[in-house]
């Protein structure tokens, strides 16, 4: 220690009641001078603590703001060093607060607001003045939880990392003072207002959400706190190929409610739309003849698309009346246009029945000439028959 220091802690030490701040004491002060990375703090007018380097960063950029004259809480890390100065630390104080904080909020249960600053495949990572907190995927909300095709690892670290910096309402389930450690979760901040939400929703209901996942067999939707599944046979009244052209990530949409299991929702888009199968049993008479294009093969027929929601479907039996079609796709091809006579309208199964073969079939018109046509051949052909045949001679008695 220098001479200076020593006479300093010399006179410091004749004050009465006077107590030199120790290492891990919170202390508040003046501050006397601020330079590019540090600051100088009068402690009671009998003491001067440095702060500088990283100790003058702090989560809330004090530094940024701080004036001379201002007060300042600091967190003592050395006692006096060689020049005479109490060592503190402006990151170590917020970090004191912060724990404070989080120990406060763990402990009551309250919900806190934070932002990751990374993330990786299991979760989002921040830190908060060096106080480690992790949220892992099992604990983010509906709207953040990161649904891919195939839990794909890489999807889900890009879906992961699009959620960066982005502010998060949590509650903390776990917390490790000795290891700096916290243990977040979405879900938890949300759950009572899920509750609440599932209790009210009824069957039947229309609500607004945002698509929450867009995967190979349906689209999530998020509302609420909740999250339901518009199956891919509930999102369009005709056939979906792909969810994915129906909505994007984060998308608003109106869905309908129509089941509720637990904590399952099903949901739908297309039954908030007029059924225009409730059209196509106007419109498609038995016996009418359509021409359209063949925009699906499957391996029992090929579908005909009649409008943008409806497809007729052409059985394989019903191909060919010269010889039985096993496969479709031998004489048929997407993108081909045909004709097809409409064989039968059921509405309540969503079904337009047509068949090429029939258009070969006659009608019943044609039918009863052919049958009259028949019938008066078979008479003349008999007749025929009658005259080639011998006379039978028919004798009369002689009269007596």
């Amino acid at each position: 220690m220098s001479k200076t220091a020593t006479t300093d802690q010399g006179f410091l030490s004749q004050i009465p009641d006077f107590k030199l701040p120790m290492p891990g004491d919170l202390v508040e002060g003046e501050v006397i001078a601020i330079y590019k990375n540090k600051i100088l703090v009068d402690i009671g007018g009998i003491a001067v603590g440095l702060i500088s380097g990283r100790e003058a960063k702090d989560s809330g950029d004090t530094l940024k703001s701080l004036q001379v004259g201002d007060q300042v809480s600091a967190y003592v890390i050395e006692g006096e060093n060689e020049e005479g100065y109490i060592v503190m630390s402006l990151r170590k104080a917020s970090q004191e607060k912060t724990w404070k904080k989080f120990l406060d909020a763990f402990e009551k249960g309250l919900v806190i607001e934070v932002s990751p600053n990374e993330a990786n495949k299991g979760g989002l990572l921040l830190d908060i003045d060096g106080i480690k907190g992790f949220i892992p995927v099992s604990q983010l909300a509906p709207m953040h939880y990161p649904r891919v095709n195939g839990a794909d690892a890489n999807m889900i670290l890009q879906r992961l990392q699009e959620l960066v910096a982005i502010k998060f309402r949590v509650k903390i389930i776990n917390i490790d003072k000795e290891n700096g450690k916290l243990i977040l979760s979405e879900k938890a901040a949300m759950e009572e207002q899920r509750v609440s939400a599932l209790e009210d929703l009824k069957i039947g209901d229309t609500v607004k959400g945002k698509i929450s996942g867009v995967v190979k067999f349906g689209i999530f939707v998020a509302f609420n706190g909740l999250e339901g599944l518009v199956h891919i046979s509930e999102i369009a009244w005709g056939h979906v190929k792909n969810p994915s052209d129906y909505g994007r990530l984060g998308q608003e949409v109106d869905v309908q409610v129509i089941g509720i299991e637990g904590d399952k929702i099903s949901l739908s888009m297309k039954r908030l739309t007029e059924d225009p199968w409730l059209e196509a049993a106007k419109n498609y008479k038995i016996g009418t003849i359509i021409e359209g294009e063949i925009n699906r093969i499957t391996p029992f027929g090929a579908f005909i698309k009649l409008s943008d929601d409806i497809n007729g479907l052409i059985h394989v039996t019903e191909i060919s009346a010269e010889k039985e079609i096993k496969d479709p796709s031998e004489v048929l091809n997407v993108g081909d246009k045909i004709k097809a006579k409409v064989i039968a309208i059921e509405p309540d199964e969503h079904r337009v029945g047509l068949s090429i073969k029939a258009l070969t079939a006659p009608t019943d018109e044609e039918g009863e000439k052919k049958a009259k046509k028949t019938k008066k051949e078979e008479d003349v052909e008999s007749d025929s028959e009658d005259e080639d045949k011998p006379k039978k001679v028919v004798k009369k008695k002689a009269s007596k």
